[in-house]
């Protein structure tokens, strides 16, 4: 197993303390369930654009507690079927943390990330230097290491392949 490579563009920046990701679709399309239909409704608030202007390996950048609020999952399944690889913040909201990671989408704490990208910079993380290098600025920021269960969680594509990883492990 190994880390997905993420590697593309600062599709947008989320610069507001405590960002609630039910934001990114509406409250109202919250019950929306088709990954179509949610990246149709995607970003309209802040940029109608957005859809047609990301691309895949994209990532979105936040500040610090991002996800608060209610976990609810539709606003990412929607930013994954645009091509979002990940999500990169100051710091995560544990309940929105937990449940992304669960789903094998890459979260990462990079505190100074804020100052250290602009939009539709061009990114790279290096999962072994545990940092992400800004291609555009030719600078690189530390990030925080994950546990060992949320590295192999990510790697097994969340948690059901986790857990499928760990039985593994147990019967050899």
């Amino acid at each position: 197993m190994s880390l997905p490579v993420i590697h593309g563009r600062v599709a947008f920046v989320f610069e507001e303390i405590d960002f609630d990701v039910d934001q990114i679709i509406g409250v109202k399309n919250i019950k929306l369930r088709d990954p179509a239909e949610l990246a149709a409704v995607a970003m309209q608030s802040y940029d109608p654009a957005f859809a047609a202007q990301v691309k895949k390996g994209d990532v979105l950048v936040g500040a610090m507690n991002f996800g608060y609020g209610h976990p609810h999952y539709p606003p990412m399944i929607g930013m994954r079927h645009l091509g979002i690889s990940a999500v990169i913040a100051e710091s995560f909201s544990p309940g929105y943390w937990r449940g992304e990671v669960a789903m094998g989408f890459p979260q990462i704490a990079c505190p100074g990330i804020l100052n250290f990208v602009s939009r539709w910079d061009e990114i790279e993380v290096d999962w072994t230097a545990h940092q992400v290098i800004n291609h555009t600025r030719q600078d690189r920021i530390d990030f925080e290491v994950w546990s060992e269960s949320d590295r192999l969680m990510i790697e097994s594509g969340g948690v059901l392949g986790y857990l499928k990883h760990i039985r593994q492990e147990e019967s050899t």
